[in-house]
């Protein structure tokens, strides 16, 4: 599955062209390597995405081509939140 349709029906980003926005300014990582919008995305991978001042690292669980907002958490593990500190 592209990395940007992952972002968007994970709903970790809430737009599939934000997400694309996103990996194309090499804001995401997939297994420690620079990912763009078109970026294959299978389970297992680890994902770690810059927001802002925040630093998000998830591992993909499962992928599903669309999902009830409620079931959207099931699709990745949040492994740890990191606050970026800028001096």
């Amino acid at each position: 599955m592209r990395l940007d349709k992952f972002l968007k029906v994970s709903r970790l980003i809430k737009r599939r062209t934000l997400a694309k926005e996103v990996a194309d300014q090499g804001r995401i990582l997939i297994n420690g390597q620079k990912a763009k919008a078109s970026s294959d995305v299978k389970a297992g991978d680890e994902l770690v995405v810059r927001f802002g001042q925040k630093l998000v690292t998830v591992t993909v669980d499962e992928l599903k081509d669309t999902t009830k907002k409620d079931e959207a958490a099931s699709m990745y593990t949040i492994l740890k939140e990191e606050k970026l500190n800028e001096e």
